[in-house]
C-alpha cells in the first residue's frame, strides 16, 4: 500500500504544482492591481473555468496533504497502522469538504464570500 500512496502523492504533486503557481501568480497580480477579495469573487462567480480549476486544486490537495502527513507521522511518532490510515482518511475527507465549501463561495452566484 505504501508504494501506491507514494505514487498517488507524486501524481497529485504533478497536478498541484502548476495550479499553485497559477493561483499565486493570479493573487499577486490581483492584489497588486488593488482588487479586494469581494472584487475577485465578483469576477469568479458563475465561471465554469474557475470552478474546474479550483475543483481540481481542492481534490489534488485533499489527496496530497494527508498522504504526506501520514508519512511524517509514521516516521516521527510511534503512530502506525490502521488507526493512522483512518485518521488520515478522515483528514482528507475534511479537506475535501472544506475545499468544496470554499469552492462554492468562489463560483456560485449569490454565495456568501
Amino acid at each position: 500500500m505504501t508504494a501506491w500512496l507514494s505514487l498517488l502523492q507524486r501524481f497529485s504533486a504533478l497536478i498541484l504544482a502548476p495550479l499553485v503557481l497559477v493561483h499565486l501568480g493570479l493573487m499577486v497580480y490581483a492584489i497588486g492591481d488593488g482588487l479586494t477579495a469581494a472584487e475577485i469573487l465578483e469576477r469568479t462567480r458563475g465561471s465554469i473555468l474557475w470552478g474546474a480549476f479550483y475543483g481540481l486544486f481542492v481534490i489534488a490537495a485533499a489527496v496530497h496533504g494527508p498522504i504526506g502527513l501520514r508519512t511524517v507521522l509514521a516516521e516521527m511518532t510511534p503512530w502506525h497502522g490502521k488507526s493512522l490510515d483512518l485518521a488520515m482518511l478522515a483528514f482528507g475527507l475534511a479537506l475535501l469538504g472544506l475545499g468544496a465549501r470554499a469552492l462554492l463561495a468562489v463560483v456560485l452566484p449569490g454565495a456568501a464570500p
